[in-house]
């Protein structure tokens, strides 16, 4: 499939990962529509300023327009010869969902629908889209498997990402056209999102404010830095998933269909104490955190593993870049962007 071959359609393109994504995309040739609502979850600002880097590329072209405006995507999909989506945007974070849970279903999956509806009267060659490693609830077997079942969601954000996958699922098998999931682990890196926990720590320190640490510290996270998902998403995108003749009805496989359907975690494979990561950051800022210790939050889970065997066996691919080399990169953008 490669690069340079017709419209990527790449949505959130103004978020987090949709911004590093896109811009993978252009600098490999790829002409991508960067679709964003530029919604005001967080600072719009940033988002702004994430997009303002897409734009001076010629081969970028923007459109601010909502997932769930049914006619708005309906409209997109026929004016625009979009062969591939890279489907990022999403109403994100689990602890708003306790807030304002009708966002979720709004964005996730009406939003999402409107996608797959799109893919599926444009004859779309392949659909990736995010979701997340949330999906795994409160699992305690690590490290986390595609292959497990995932039907005890702890969150309204994990319950619409499993509807995702079902949904997917469901118009892989009926329209037989390429889709492929990949669930994400604990994102962070330069651009990050404002209501991320790195982002948090960061600001607090340097403003000389405690830092919120939930379940007393004892949280573990499988950090991913935002480069090596974005590598692992343009590796999945060139592959696009394929019927499993292994597959069996009387043994069905969760990671795997007879339908051209695919499911794969991106992580670090590697958890680290959230009291390491802060340890980490304290380091590269040269300053000592004061630490509020609390509970575990409503809808959160203490710990997440990516098992991410299938990505590195279908793709070559795994992430590997540390929490040392990361933050540091995360620290170094935020000085010069914040000014601070």
């Amino acid at each position: 499939m490669g690069s340079g071959k017709g419209l990527v359609l790449v949505t959130g393109a103004a978020g987090f990962i949709g911004s590093h994504v896109s811009r993978r995309l252009l600098d490999r040739g790829d002409t991508v529509l960067g679709l964003d609502n530029l919604n005001d979850y967080y600072d719009v600002r940033l988002k702004e300023a994430r997009l303002a880097r897409l734009k001076s590329h010629p081969q970028f072209q923007f459109v601010k327009l909502d997932l769930s405006d049914r006619a708005g995507m309906a409209a997109l999909f026929e004016q625009h010869a979009i062969r591939r989506v890279v489907h990022l945007a999403a109403q994100a974070g689990v602890r708003y969902s306790l807030v304002n849970p009708h966002a979720y279903t709004a964005s996730n999956v009406d939003g999402f629908l409107n996608i797959l509806e799109g893919c599926r009267h444009h004859k779309a060659e392949h659909l990736v889209y995010a979701s997340t490693s949330s999906v795994y609830g409160g699992h305690t077997k690590m490290p986390f498997s595609v292959h497990d079942n995932v039907d005890h969601p702890v969150s309204l954000y994990a319950a619409t990402k499993k509807a995702n996958e079902l949904m997917a699922h469901c118009y892989a098998h009926l329209y037989r056209f390429p889709i492929t999931g990949l669930r994400f682990f604990t994102v962070y890196g330069p651009w990050g999102r404002p209501d991320m926990a790195l982002f948090l720590f960061t600001k607090a320190i340097l403003e000389g404010k405690p830092i919120d640490v939930f379940n007393h510290g004892k949280m573990q996270r499988d950090f991913t830095y935002v480069d090596d998902i974005a590598e692992g998403v343009l590796r999945t995108l060139d592959r696009p998933a394929q019927a499993d003749p292994a597959w069996a009805s009387d043994n069905p496989d969760p990671g795997s269909s007879s339908a051209p359907y695919r499911l794969y975690n991106i992580g670090n494979h590697q958890p680290v104490e959230l009291l390491r990561f802060i340890e980490v950051l304290e380091q590269t800022l040269g300053m000592k955190a004061q630490k509020n210790f609390l509970p575990l939050q409503a809808g959160d889970v203490p710990a997440t593993y990516a098992d991410v065997a299938d990505l590195m066996r279908d793709t070559g691919f795994k992430p590997a870049t540390s929490i040392e080399t990361g933050i540091a990169r995360f620290v170094e953008w935020y000085r010069e962007y914040y000014k601070a």
